[in-house]
């Protein structure tokens, strides 16, 4: 006789084939919703989240498909940024006239223009694997090698001229007591100053939290993996109103799997929470994001109660909750590598792997801030996107835009847009 398991998996499953034949997306993949982690187990020891249909379809559509060299190639843990025009912006780590990796802007009528390749034959950065800030009509990010060692990264500026855009390097790391090779978005505070991480150097060889000054000082404020410190972060920090940092590292902690945590203004280090206790997530590599009552959201590309990554809340005491564990069921997508973005009320994300059964290379999701996840998009590869690496931004209508490390028509990554 067949087991009551499997019993439930095919009823789902045709379910889910039935539902199908009746949307109306132009997407061609389905909005699953699948509820909390606190609440989304079956009975009799099944241990997959079970998922109902959501209210809400998207539709997603590729803007642009990189080609390689002399185009761009592989945008990594890259969210898009928006000017008030509606041009995105962002950096590819590898590709351009020198195969070191570009930046690039696309206009909402999905043109590209490369506004700088990279070259590491010299002092310029190379490999730039972050996102972007817009500051004041200028462009600022990081790349994680290059720089006057070749190998420690740099901080550039991209100013746009009545001629185009020229490159700065604000700063070469790999000095005594430097940090090296930054994966981070940079973060701007009200006088201009520039905050970010990097992945190693420091005091103890794992990665610095550093303040660039809008003169040009570098300062480490803080040098990471000592003793039970964090260790290792790859994504940025943020600020709050009153100039404390927040972020993650890696590795680290009470148990080696990562941390968040905050730097004050007076430059004195915290650990808020250290992951990998039990079923808690593990490996954060995403930054945190900020709601007004002061509480942090994040992911972790391990751990959950599937080992398959989380979505997480911090509360200002202290108090750490999972609201999604995420399954490698052949629904859900897991290992999230990207932030969260809240809007309206809602966090929305990406997943790296995970969404089906047959060429599932990804997901879009949304999430209610008590835990429960639609799954807004699937990525299938060519000429879809795949592997979205990064995280997600939004426009004033309401469209959601990404990019996907993968898949496109040549296979080198994608810039992508979702239109409720």
């Amino acid at each position: 006789m067949m087991n009551l398991k499997l019993q439930l998996v095919i009823t789902v499953l045709l379910s889910m084939f039935a539902q199908a034949q009746t949307s109306t997306g132009s997407s061609g993949s389905e909005s699953i919703q699948i509820p909390a982690a606190t609440h989304n187990m079956w009975t009799m020891g099944d241990d997959t989240p079970e998922p109902t249909q959501a209210s809400q379809a998207w539709s997603e559509s590729v803007l642009y498909s990189f080609a390689n060299t002399p185009d761009g190639a592989s945008p990594r843990y890259v969210t898009p940024i928006l000017d008030t025009s509606g041009n995105l912006y962002g950096t590819t780590e590898y590709g351009g006239a020198f195969g070191d990796g570009i930046v690039f802007k696309l206009t909402p009528s999905a043109t590209e223009s490369i506004l700088h390749s990279f070259d590491l034959n010299g002092t310029d950065g190379s490999s730039p694997v972050a996102s972007l800030v817009l500051y004041k009509g200028n462009l600022y990010g990081t790349t994680v090698e290059g720089g006057t060692d070749n190998i420690d990264g740099i901080v550039f500026e991209l100013k746009h001229t009545t001629k185009g855009w020229t490159e700065k390097i604000l700063h070469s790391f790999g000095a005594t007591g430097d940090g090296s090779q930054p994966s981070c978005a940079l973060t701007f505070d009200t006088t201009g100053n520039l905050y970010g991480t990097t992945n190693v150097g420091g005091a103890y060889s794992r990665g610095t939290v550093f303040e660039l000054t809008s003169s040009g000082t570098e300062k480490v404020l803080w040098s990471l993996g000592n003793g039970t410190d964090g260790a290792n972060p790859v994504a940025g920090v943020i600020l709050d109103k009153t100039g404390n940092l927040y972020g993650t590292t890696e590795y680290g902690g009470a148990y080696g799997n990562g941390t968040v945590f905050e730097v004050t203004s007076s430059g004195t280090e915290k650990v808020l929470w250290s992951f990998g206790n039990g079923t808690d997530g593990a490996n954060p590599v995403g930054g945190v994001t900020l709601d007004l009552a002061g509480n942090l959201y994040g992911t972790t590309v391990n751990g959950g109660a599937f080992g398959d990554g989380t979505v997480f809340k911090l509360t200002p005491s202290g108090t750490e909750m999972i609201l999604h564990s995420f399954a490698n069921n052949d629904i859900d997508g897991f290992n999230p590598y990207a932030g969260l973005t809240l809007y309206k009320g809602n966090l929305y994300g990406t997943t790296a792997s995970g969404g089906g059964v047959v060429s599932a290379s990804g997901t879009v999701f949304e999430m209610t801030t008590s835990g429960s996840e639609s799954i807004l998009h699937v990525f299938g590869g060519n000429p879809d996107g795949a592997f979205p690496y990064g995280g997600v931004v939004f426009d004033k209508m309401g469209n959601l835009y990404g990019t996907t490390l993968d898949g496109g028509t040549s296979g080198f990554g994608t810039v992508f847009k979702m239109t409720p």
